[in-house]
């Protein structure tokens, strides 16, 4: 704590003491109000300006400090000033006071707070940006709300100190106007409690009740404004609850959530059930890194005590095998499956007519018209191409298109040029050099997996390097050219050019969500990136939500499913309540290897955003299983906030990563920390147990060197 504060601490201290010191609380009793009456106002008729500054000087320092004693103050300036001048008085004083207040909180506990619960405090925060003037503005007018405790807890907030001000200047006013008049009238009063009689405060209660009556008027009037060009056709009834477009993991979920409350609803799909990750990313990508990861087993089975080998095979038989695994998945994606659960599944090319109208063009043949009261769309996103020239000449796959592509081959591409160094371009151009393929990776950026620590990157690279990868970071593509009957990549590193010959192309820059085709333009619903929503997934139509990919801000499965929840419950129930989306705790993984596996934050992160962190850091180099089955490399690391076991986020590298991070992610999700890792028993010897060993090293850390010191000496002293 910097000695401004300090010292702002201690006065503030200082104040509050000598309020309670010398008992200056006995002078804010109605009982001395009221004997002192007739003194005060002979005092004021004959020194009235410094009266009044007086009293306003002794007001503003009673709030600013918190201390008991404003409703009395206030009645004291209805007594002295009458009823005009007390409410003036009262209203700037009171406000001033509190904005004191408000400061002070911020500049002593805010970034203390920040620091330990700064992922919680920035959602509130975004809804303070959003909506904070108007929950303040709803909290000052109800007198029963203890104020000072308003004035605290803003100034933990983003909220701007004028904002909280002339908030606070008008939703004080009618209580100050309750109190002061009160205060004309004291000869009559015999207690507080008779100011606020239950037909006061019902009103008041009423009054705080008020904003919340109006925000639903104002929706009204905005939703009334953004329904207008449709009202002559919104149906009196609908066809079905819910329709969902796209039978990806976001619209599965979601029409499985409806068909299991009973809702009639429809799910579209224009061309495979599972969408993306069934057909061409999470399992089929998974299915060939195990196959090559046997493949570079069989090459290294020396670390294994046996005979390295070389290992033979069938590219079209893995292939084939990729295709296996995908169909037998897929029947808990199926249409029999999703029709069984009560899911009515259409296979067509959806298109929204309006608000509430989906035209389905059939892929049998045919037009369908359904009507819905809540639409949820789940269109997923497709692989970006870079507008690169020549590319079309020389052809390129995607990580779309590579699984039939590849099929038809009778042996792994000789030389493969992957463009990108994200996540799906690192698991793939690993796999295929395993495989046998000679494999050049190029990123514009400095480093691969630019998204976590610089040392994963680097762990990371060398691992591709370790497998063959040539890995070309700062390298900027710029066409592609047919070079002497081969095809060949032009690339700028710094002011040199080169080429690169290859085969075969991949095309993994990043995923672009699918935003054009079935009607957003023709509705008006804006779009950057990805289709705009608000904090409960709906777009500028209120019943029109979206979730997966093409809502973003996570192209993930799990992110998708986990959305898809807000989206069926909000579309089903919102008009009872709605739920904000929560992506307090998002996990997730590159499955090279070693695996990379992260929650919450990582150390760039960390910095970017100014969050104070410690760093705990265990070596799997050390853990017995990984010893015991020749994995032992990577570490787990976890950042916690200072002095503290609260897990900020989780950085692990290492095998079977993914699934070491579950026990992380459920500790985040739930509030526990490492002392209750540390707690739990873990089997030996597994993997898991570096989780328990992390916990241990930030224990061992925290270790009260003190109280170790004395007992070091007692265990001296009973040995005698």
């Amino acid at each position: 704590m910097s000695p401004r504060k300090i010292l702002l601490l201690i006065a503030f201290a200082l104040g509050i003491g000598a309020f309670f010191a010398f008992d200056l609380g006995r002078f804010l009793s109605l009982d001395y109000l009221k004997q002192s009456q007739v003194s005060f106002a002979e005092l004021y008729a004959k020194h009235p300006w410094q009266v009044a500054g007086a009293y306003f000087a002794i007001y503003v320092a009673a709030t600013a400090l918190s201390v008991p004693g404003a409703a009395i103050i206030t009645l004291a300036g209805g007594a002295i000033f009458g009823l005009l001048w007390g409410t003036v008085i009262v209203s700037f004083a009171s406000t001033l006071g509190a904005t004191l207040a408000f400061l002070v909180s911020r500049f002593i506990l805010r970034s203390t707070v920040e620091n330990r619960f700064g992922q919680r405090l920035a959602e509130i925060n975004r809804g303070v940006e959003k909506d904070g003037a108007f929950y303040l503005f709803t909290l000052r007018l109800i007198p029963v709300v203890p104020f000072f405790l308003i004035n605290l807890l803003m100034g933990l907030t983003r909220m701007k100190a004028f904002t909280f001000y002339w908030v606070s200047q008008v939703g004080m006013l009618a209580g100050t106007l309750v109190y002061v008049n009160a205060g004309t009238q004291l000869a009559r009063l015999d207690s507080l409690q008779g100011i606020l009689s239950p037909a006061l405060l019902g009103s008041f209660v009423l009054l705080g009740i008020f904003p919340l009556i109006a925000r639903r008027v104002v929706e009204a009037v905005q939703k009334r404004k953004v329904y207008a060009r449709w009202r002559g056709v919104r149906p009196r009834s609908f066809d079905r609850n819910l329709i969902v477009i796209g039978a990806g993991a976001g619209g599965l979920v979601t029409a499985y959530i409806a068909a299991a409350v009973k809702a009639k609803v429809t799910l579209v799909e224009a061309h495979k059930m599972g969408g993306d990750c069934l057909n061409y990313g999470c399992v089929p990508s998974k299915a060939l890194i195990r196959s090559a990861k046997l493949a570079h087993q069989m090459r290294h089975a020396s670390h294994y005590g046996l005979s390295d080998t070389a290992a033979l095979f069938s590219f079209k038989a893995v292939m084939q095998r990729i295709h296996e695994v995908i169909r037998a998945i897929e029947p808990h994606d199926s249409i029999e499956r999703y029709t069984g659960l009560g899911v009515e599944v259409l296979q067509g090319h959806a298109r929204l007519v309006n608000p509430w109208t989906v035209e389905i063009a059939l892929n049998g043949g045919g037009i369908q018209r359904l009507t819905a009261r809540s639409i949820v769309i789940a269109a997923g996103a497709r692989p970006f191409v870079p507008p690169l020239p020549g590319l079309d000449e020389v052809g390129y796959v995607t990580s779309d298109t590579l699984w039939e592509t590849f099929a038809q081959m009778d042996e792994v591409p000789k030389r493969l040029v992957v463009l990108g160094g994200g996540p799906i371009g690192c698991e793939l151009a690993q796999a295929f050099a395993r495989l046998g393929a000679q494999v050049t990776q190029v990123e514009m950026a400095p480093r691969i997996l630019l998204r976590e620590d610089e040392e994963v990157s680097a762990l990371a690279q060398a691992s591709l390097e370790a497998d063959g990868v040539a890995v070309l970071t700062g390298h900027k593509a710029l066409r592609c050219e047919w070079v002497d009957g081969q095809k060949t990549l032009i690339v700028e590193h710094g002011s040199v050019i080169q080429r690169i010959a290859f085969d075969q192309l991949l095309c993994a820059v990043g995923r672009s969500a699918r935003l054009t085709g079935y009607g957003l333009e023709e509705l008006g619903i804006p779009t950057q990136r990805t289709i705009e929503t608000n904090e409960y997934l709906q777009t500028l139509y209120p019943n029109i939500y979206a979730a997966g990919d093409v809502a973003g801000p996570y192209q993930l499965t799990h992110v998708a499913a986990h959305q898809a929840w807000y989206a069926a419950v909000n579309a089903l129930f919102g008009d009872f309540r709605k739920f904000k989306a929560d992506y307090s705790v998002i996990p997730w993984a590159t499955f090279i290897d070693p695996e990379v596996a992260r929650v919450g934050l990582n150390e760039q992160e960390a910095k970017e955003k100014g969050i104070a962190y410690e760093v705990t850091k265990y070596g799997i180099d050390d853990l017995d299983r990984a010893i015991a089955d020749s994995e032992a490399h990577g570490f787990v690391k976890v950042l916690t906030v200072p002095g503290k076991d609260r897990i900020l986020g989780v950085t692990i590298v290492g095998t079977h990563a993914g699934d070491l991070l579950a026990e992380y992610v459920l500790a985040m999700k739930h509030g526990l920390g490492l002392n209750r890792i540390l707690g739990t028993i873990h089997t030996y010897p597994t993997l898991a147990e570096a989780n328990k060993y992390a916990a241990g090293e930030w224990k061992r850390a925290h270790a009260p060197q003190g109280l170790l010191t004395w007992v070091q000496k007692f265990h001296d002293w009973k040995r005698g």
